[in-house]
């Protein structure tokens, strides 16, 4: 079970951070939040935070994956829970850099 768990879990926190992030993005313009915080318009500020509190969510992952502490026994899980860590880690930044670089609504 637990070598599943290594596997999967950088795949599945992408799956959350994208949902999680284009959610916001869909409050946001759904809601029309606006406004400004410390120069700059507040829904970019949001949904760059978001961006990065994502790959700061998949970088321990990676690193716990390379830890002996918590490396599975078998070489074979050991490579593909890193390849699976280094797709979540790379997903994330490739899926939701859209959301913090482009226009936030219409």
């Amino acid at each position: 079970m637990r070598d599943i768990i290594r596997i999967l879990i950088a795949p599945l926190v992408w799956l959350a951070a994208f949902s999680a992030v284009y959610g916001l993005h869909g409050l946001i313009c759904g809601f029309g939040i606006g406004g400004e915080a410390f120069g700059l318009p507040l829904p970019r500020l949001l949904l760059v935070a978001a961006y990065a509190a994502a790959i700061l969510v998949q970088l321990p992952i990676l690193w716990a994956l390379y830890m002996p502490r918590f490396a599975s026994p078998s070489p074979f899980v050991r490579f593909v829970s890193r390849a699976t860590g280094w797709v979540g880690l790379i997903a994330t930044i490739w899926s939701l850099l859209p959301v913090a670089m482009t226009s936030y609504c219409g």
